[in-house]
């Protein structure tokens, strides 16, 4: 079985900047970047578990499972 794999998703015309997300990221995967607006280096850090997605009060972020299912072949 594949270890869960997350895209972070930031929609930055929704976005403004309040800092909630990478405040309460456990991972540290979102982090504040220029003019506090939040940057993801590595998606691979992300957990899934949505606590950015549900805080966000501009409904800016989601959170996308890329796992690979079992069967399916890339590209």
């Amino acid at each position: 079985m594949a270890k869960r794999s997350f895209r972070v998703n930031i929609n930055y015309d929704w976005c403004k900047s309040c800092g909630i997300c990478y405040h309460t990221c456990p991972t540290k995967t979102i982090k504040e970047g220029e003019l506090k607006r939040p940057v993801v280096e590595d998606h691979s850090t992300c957990i899934g578990c949505l606590i950015c997605e549900n805080l966000c009060p501009d409904f800016a972020i989601n959170i996308v499972d890329i796992t690979e299912k079992v069967g399916e072949k890339n590209g």
